[in-house]
């Protein structure tokens, strides 16, 4: 991993959640400067209270809505004239009912959260990006996109549909000189997964610092050959 070139001007959604704070660290560790957005004020200012403001940047706005996005990304550009990464990592997860049992609000609720979220979001940033011939899109998808798991039909689906969106993008702005990937985690060891699964083993679980670094790498020019590409993380 090549971490003294890592982007200078990163946007990174969902950044208040506990993979956010650590990618958030990671990139100002790097020195760059960070648009970050969440889906309440409170929690990115709750989370990060020392910022420099003059610096970087705080944004409440909705991913799933590509007006919400548009305007986000317009004072984004306005101040730091170019974006050299995009990292999406808000998103969702629910157990859910039988596929023959499920609720259409629930599948509507991932596929907004975990798929049209990554359009939104690259509709309102990668046009930038195009302009400049250069940048790099990162997003988080999961293990299990791979296959199908019981009660789980509408979270997964959601995020092969991320999967794919990666790889379409991908094929389609690599004329443009920008990379598209992302990371598959298996569990993430954060406070809510801990909550959730009182009796699994953490230790078998991939840290937020290490899902940090594949994505600081995704984002660097040590990844300059990766198009497409789902890196799984397993502990």
């Amino acid at each position: 991993m090549n971490e003294a070139n890592t982007s200078r001007h990163v946007v990174i959604t969902g950044a208040a959640g506990a993979l956010g704070r650590a990618v958030v660290q990671h990139f100002l560790d790097q020195g760059a400067r960070v648009a970050l957005i969440d889906h309440r004020m409170e929690h990115l200012t709750g989370v990060f209270p020392g910022l420099d403001n003059s610096r970087h940047l705080l944004l409440e706005a909705d991913v799933t809505s590509a007006q919400s996005m548009a305007d986000a990304a317009r004072g984004i550009l306005a101040a730091f004239k170019q974006v050299d990464a995009l990292v999406h990592i808000a998103g969702g997860f629910e157990m859910g009912q039988a596929v023959h049992a499920l609720d259409r609000a629930a599948w509507d609720r991932m596929m907004n959260l975990n798929a049209w979220s990554f359009v939104a979001v690259t509709q309102a940033l990668v046009p930038s990006m195009i302009e400049r011939k250069s940048g790099s899109v990162v997003a988080v998808s999961a293990k299990t996109a791979s296959r199908g798991l019981a009660a789980m039909s509408a979270y997964i689906a959601s995020k092969s549909a991320l999967q794919r969106l990666v790889e379409a993008a991908a094929a389609e702005l690599a004329q443009h000189g920008i990379r598209v990937n992302s990371i598959a985690p298996s569990v993430l060891d954060t406070p809510a997964n801990r909550s959730a699964m009182p009796k699994a083993n953490p230790a078998e679980w991939v840290s937020t610092s290490v899902a940090a670094q594949t994505i600081g790498f995704l984002a660097s020019p040590a990844a300059e050959a990766l198009h497409g590409q789902h890196l799984t993380l397993d502990a």
